[in-house]
């Protein structure tokens, strides 16, 4: 700074001078400091992409023509503007504080870390603050009381912790922006500070940890245009006071715990364009929404909103997103829906809509995004949908859409995304799908398309997944030559042999072709041609030859299932270097092969279903010592040709949950050895029927049967075994001779099938502490001595076939306590005296005791102590079988054992009713396995998931 000496004032024409004099000097001594400080500021930040932002700064030019300073008319610094300069480096708030004229510092959007100093609250004079989207990870924010001339301030995407000094806004009763979202601030409730700035026009307080309610007061912010508190832990309702703030143009509440409905007052924001509640849970009607025509986006989505769409949106001339999905909002869709505005996305999937698709969405010509899936929208795709060239996604997808999809539509230029699965959607994919060259995903499955593929498919160069399972295409299979990875287009009627292009497929992941007519042999390709093939299902087909003994070393593969073909041969060795396979399915086939025990190696194999091939000789009992088929659930082997003991290295497999030996040459003892541990806990389907094992029941097996011990009450009935995509679990039972597939394993459905072998001795007591046992089959052995009443405990039990035994004495009088026993056969014994009476033994005829000369009483004809006959019961039994085993109505009894929700044999309750109102419909297509009822329940709950 320049000394001015003392000057005799008694000489007044130079005076003047002086003062001038002194003046020039101060300015003089700014200038030098200020382009210090800038200079210092230069040396103490560098750019991230080698470009400079202080080419221009260099102590030749002047400062004031510095990119991103302005001086005022005294060549003073006023402000720095240096956002969005890829700067990294740390602030040195110590000096930039020194300019004594800064109002404006901006460093917006860089790379800037380490701590925001204390010093920033010696720039008393800034009007402008902007630090936010920078890297100031790990430091919170220091105390800026100091700046109470503040009007605008920028902290958001700053990384800051910690607690924020909301108290230092106290003093800033001009301010107008404030920004400090997405920080990660300690949590605390919505800053009364804030409240009392009256002249704030935007506040952006998403995502850092406000929790608690809005306050009331929030109504006196009556200058607010902007307010956002989006992604925080807020609950209770919105306040009715918000309706005060009239002027708001954007309001952001999403990703919180609101509850409660949407306040009358919204109907005064007149002005609102952009309104986001979504990922709440407010419920109630949108009929305030009504009046808001100035609407240009609403969000609504994962709400618990209900009722009908107002009509007044399909009038709204500004709206441009409507996003409403996941909610259990009903009615019709307004018919004049996205025809006024320029309209970019409709999303209301997720809901209960019905009636018709609007027709003129596509009318304005902007539409890129159509979301209207899982509803009850009927009819026919609107044909004016041709029109929608600027269509990227549509998705219309389980809803009960009917009629053909018009032509065009198939060919759409742009559509990347074309989704219309699980309608009854009928007619043929044209060939117009030629012109699709954006096309990447095209599901249709589910349908009743018909016809054949069209060539043309193969001009659809961009496509990457297809989806046409479980329509009637028919005709030949088509590959087409885009990067496809998900083929799926079993369950129809295609023919013919897989064609070679196959080979070409390199990043074919998911290939399902089952449950067609397709024959010929398996391409030899298939094994090796691309390495991230993980899903291979040929299964249900007439293809016939050997399994080609191809699969190249670190493939991908995890589900090999080719069960139900002719195919025949040995089973291929290179399936050792399949070392990610999870599934193995080859039965109903005919190879020709010893067990392959060598398949131990897989080390996370879990399915093993080799049932119903040629596979003969000895399994072998192995050392138990090491660890082999650790991951095994399910090992199938029935109907084969091994002759062998009972594997005892089976106890060793930690994870088995079914077992099928059935129908084999197996012999000699099962259990009852001096083996120790846990045998078998996990098992819950256990099948050596059709065999001939002898000595007594292996009752050790029995005492370590845990899963059938636990109590199931608390398990969901509607799940089923195996969490697999693209495979369910399935096994066949027997039940009265019948043998019935069960397509899926409900985790609840347990049984015990030792039938058809020449075990001797008697039913040991300790079966009886299997209390969620649900069929056990017994029957055609050599089993004598008494039923023992510990059965009573089995719970759960739904079939009891204790038939062609030597059973004798009373039937336990405890049984009638099983309340769930839907059918018992205790015929062809020695069983003695009257039959109980009472409960389920009520519905129970003469065939289920039949070959008893000892018995009487109800359902049989000789009464207790008497000749009489007794009159034929007036009901008939719902397991009375015809001579087809199909009830008078044509439904085959097979659905009462997969049962719904009343337990596996369907329950007697359940059962009558039923059966006495005719064929339930909606039952035949669970165990059947076919189409879906479709109408869903509205108040289904889904779980939330938090936005980022």
């Amino acid at each position: 700074m320049p000394f001015c000496p003392p000057y005799d004032t008694s000489r007044p024409p130079l005076y003047l001078f002086y003062l001038l004099f002194c003046f020039f000097s101060l300015i003089s001594g700014i200038q030098p400091a200020d382009l210090q400080i800038l200079m210092k500021l230069k040396s103490a930040l560098q750019t991230s992409d080698g470009t400079s932002a202080f080419k221009s700064w260099e102590s030749s030019n002047s400062m004031c023509n510095f990119t991103g300073i302005t001086c005022n008319s005294d060549g003073s610094v006023t402000e720095i503007e240096l956002s969005r300069q890829n700067l990294t480096g740390v602030l040195p708030l110590d000096s930039i504080c020194q300019l004594q004229s800064l109002e404006k510092l901006s460093f917006g959007f860089n790379n800037l870390h380490g701590p925001i100093m204390d010093d920033l609250n010696n720039c008393v004079k800034l009007l402008y603050l902007d630090l936010g989207n920078n890297l100031f990870s790990g430091w919170s924010a220091p105390d800026i009381s100091s700046l109470s001339q503040l009007q605008y301030l920028y902290l958001n995407r700053s990384g800051l912790s910690g607690s924020f000094p909301w108290k230092s806004l106290q003093n800033m009763t001009g301010l107008v922006r404030l920004s400090l979202g997405h920080n990660l601030f300690n949590p605390s409730p919505f800053p009364n500070d804030v409240l009392q700035l009256t002249n704030l026009t935007w506040i952006h307080l998403s995502n850092c940890s406000i929790q608690g309610t809005i306050p009331a007061e929030i109504g006196n912010l009556k200058e607010l245009i902007n307010l956002e508190l989006s992604n925080n832990n807020m609950t209770g309702e919105i306040p009715v006071e918000i309706g005060n703030l009239v002027n708001l143009w954007q309001l952001h509440l999403f990703n919180n715990s609101f509850t409660g409905k949407l306040p009358v007052g919204l109907r005064n924001l007149s002005k609102l364009e952009r309104f986001d509640v979504s990922m709440n849970s407010i419920e109630g009607d949108l009929s305030v929404l009504r009046f808001l025509s100035n609407l240009v986006s609403l969000e609504l989505f994962e709400n618990k909103f209900s009722g009908q769409l107002p009509a007044e949106f399909g009038a709204f001339k500004k709206l441009v997103n409507l996003t409403l999905n996941k909610n259990n909002l009903t009615g019709p869709l307004p018919q004049n829906l996205g025809s006024w505005a320029k309209v970019s996305k409709i999303s209301v999937s997720y809901n209960c809509f019905t009636g018709p698709i609007p027709p003129d969405i596509c009318k304005q010509g902007t539409i890129k995004g159509l979301y209207m899936h899982h509803n009850n929208l009927t009819g026919e795709i609107p044909a004016n949908f041709v029109n929608c060239f600027t269509l990227l996604e549509f998705r219309i997808n389980d809803n009960l859409l009917s009629g053909t999809v018009p032509a065009g539509i198939w060919g759409l230029p742009n559509l990347r995304i074309f989704d219309i699965s699980f309608n009854s959607i009928e007619g043929p994919i044209t060939s117009d799908i030629k012109h699709a060259k954006s096309l990447v995903a095209l599901h249709a499955q589910n349908n009743r398309l018909s016809g054949e593929l069209p060539a043309e498919i193969s001009e659809s160069t961009s496509l990457v997944s297809i989806r046409l399972y479980d329509n009637l295409l028919q005709g030949k299979l088509l590959i087409p030559t885009s990067p496809i990875t998900i083929f799926l287009i079993s369950d129809n009627r295609l023919t013919g042999e897989i064609p070679y292009m196959i080979c070409n497929l390199s990043f074919l992941k998911i290939f399902d072709v089952s449950n067609n007519n397709l024959s010929g042999k398996i391409p030899q390709c298939l094994g090796n041609f691309s390495n991230h093939l993980w899903v291979l299902n040929l299964q249900m087909n007439n293809f016939h030859g050997a399994i080609p003994d191809t699969f190249a070393k670190c493939n991908s593969l995890e589900l090999l299932v080719f069960n139900d073909n002719h195919l025949g041969g040995l089973l291929p060795k290179s399936l050792l270097n399949c070392t990610n396979l999870a599934v193995i399915d080859l039965g109903n086939n005919m190879i020709t092969d010893i067990f392959p025990f060598w398949l131990k190696a897989l080390p996370i194999l879990e399915v093993l279903a080799l049932k119903s091939n040629r596979f003969c000789g000895p399994i072998g009992n192995h050392n138990t010592s090491g660890m082999f088929f650790s991951k095994l659930r399910i090992l199938d082997l029935g109907n084969n040709r091994i002759n062998d003991f009972f594997p005892y290295w089976l106890e060793a497999l930690p994870n088995l949950q079914i077992l099928v030996l059935k129908s084999n040459r197996f012999h000699g003892p099962v259990g009852n050895h001096n083996t120790s541990g846990m045998l078998f806990s996990k098992l819950q389907i256990l099948d050596l029927s059709y065999n001939e094992f002898t000595g007594f029941l292996p009752k050790n097996y029995f005492e370590n049967l845990n899963t059938m011990m636990i109590n199931d009450e608390g398990k969901n009935e509607s799940q089923y075994f195996g969490k697999r995509h693209y495979y369910q679990d399935s096994v066949v039972v027997t039940i009265k001779n019948l043998e019935i597939k069960l397509p899926r394993i409900l985790t609840i459905f347990t049984t015990i099938d030792l039938s058809s072998n020449k075990f001797e001795g008697e039913i040991p007591e300790v079966l009886g502490r299997l209390t969620v046992l649900r069929l056990l089959n017994l029957s055609h052995n050599n089993l004598t001595n008494h039923i023992p009443p510990s059965l009573a405990n089995m719970s759960r039990l739904e079939s009891l076939d204790l038939s062609s035994n030597r059973l004798t004495g009373q039937i336990p009088i405890q049984l009638t306590s099983l309340t769930f026993l839907a059918m018992i056969n205790l015929s062809r014994n020695q069983l003695i005296g009257p039959i109980p009476e009472g409960k389920q033994f009520g519905t129970f005829e003469n065939d289920s005791y039949e070959g008893n000369l000892g018995l009487c009483g109800f359902p049989l004809s000789m009464k207790c102590n008497t000749n009489e006959l007794l009159p034929p019961p007036p009901l008939p039994s719902i397991f009375q079988e015809d001579k087809d085993l199909k009830f008078g109505s044509g439904f085959d009894w097979k659905v009462v054992l997969m049962g719904y929700g009343c337990g596996l044999l369907f329950g007697v309750t359940m059962g009558c009713v039923a059966f006495k109102r005719g064929k339930p419909q909606w039952l035949i297509r669970f165990v059947e396995g076919k189409r879906k009822e479709k109408v869903r329940r509205c108040n289904n709950q889904r779980p939330r998931k938090r936005r980022n």
